[in-house]
C-alpha cells in the first residue's frame, strides 16, 4: 500500500491546486460581473454638464446631452458588424453650443455606415446628441498604422483624431442623434464589448482537475495490477 501514498498525494494535490484555481476564476467572474453592472449603471445615468478638466478614470463612460453643429469633414475607422461586414466608424468636428465657457469643438463618434455607404454624401448642421463619454482601447501590437492619405484608420487614436480634425481631444460616442444621418447607425458605448471569460477558465480549471483525478485513479490502478501480476 506504501508504493501508492506518493501517487495518490501527487493526484490529490494537483487536483486541489486546479480546483482552487476554478474557484478563484468563480470569484474574480462575481467581481467582473459586478464592474459591469456597475459601468452599465454609469453609462444609462442622467446626462452630466460637459468637463473642462479631463479625467478618464472619473468620466469614462459618462453620459452627456448636448446641442451643437456637426461640421464637414470625417475620419473613417475601419470595423466590421456581424451580418452586415466591413464598414466604417465615421467620426466628425462637433461644435458644442450653449456651455458655459463658451463653443467648443469636439470629436464625435457618429456611428456604423456601410462599405458601400463610406463616400455617400454626410448630413452636417444643427443636431442634438445624447451620448457617453470615452477613450477607446482600440490600438493593440498588431493594429497597423493609420492610413492618413486613404483616410482609412485602424484605431479611434484620439490625439491624432483631433489633431487632423481640429478639435479638442474628447471624444462623444453618439446613443441618437437628432436628426439622425440614414446612412450612419450609431454604435453606443455598451459593456458587452468588455471581454469577461472567467466562466470559461473556471470550467477549464475544473474539468482538468477531473482529468487530473481520473489519471491518477487509472495509474495507480495499473501499478495494482502490475503488482499483482
Amino acid at each position: 500500500m506504501t508504493r501508492y501514498i506518493a501517487p495518490l498525494l501527487f493526484g490529490l494535490i494537483g487536483a486541489g491546486i486546479l480546483i482552487s484555481l476554478g474557484s478563484w476564476q468563480l470569484r474574480r467572474l462575481e467581481w467582473k460581473q459586478a464592474v459591469l453592472a456597475e459601468i452599465d449603471t454609469r453609462i444609462s445615468a442622467p446626462a452630466e454638464p460637459l468637463p473642462r478638466m479631463i479625467s478618464r478614470d472619473e468620466q469614462r463612460y459618462q453620459p452627456v446631452a448636448l446641442q451643437g453643429e456637426i461640421l464637414p469633414g470625417e475620419i473613417r475607422v475601419l470595423v466590421s458588424q456581424k451580418q452586415v461586414g466591413a464598414g466604417y466608424r465615421i467620426i466628425s468636428p462637433f461644435r458644442v453650443e450653449g456651455v458655459a465657457d463658451g463653443p467648443r469643438l469636439l470629436l464625435l463618434d457618429r456611428g456604423f455606415t456601410a462599405d458601400a455607404n463610406k463616400d455617400a454624401a454626410r448630413s452636417t448642421g444643427p443636431v442634438t446628441v445624447t451620448g457617453n463619454l470615452h477613450w477607446p482601447d482600440d490600438r493593440n501590437s498588431s493594429t497597423p498604422e493609420n492610413d492618413l492619405k486613404a483616410n482609412i484608420w485602424f484605431a479611434r487614436d484620439i490625439g491624432a483624431m483631433a489633431e487632423v480634425l481640429q478639435t479638442e481631444p474628447l471624444l462623444v460616442v453618439a446613443r441618437e442623434i437628432d436628426p439622425a444621418d440614414p446612412t450612419i447607425q450609431p454604435l453606443p458605448v455598451s459593456a458587452s464589448g468588455i471581454p469577461n471569460d472567467h466562466l470559461q477558465y473556471a470550467i477549464t480549471w475544473f474539468s482538468l482537475a477531473v482529468v487530473w483525478l481520473i489519471m491518477t485513479g487509472y495509474y495507480i490502478r495499473r501499478q495494482s495490477k502490475t503488482g499483482k501480476a
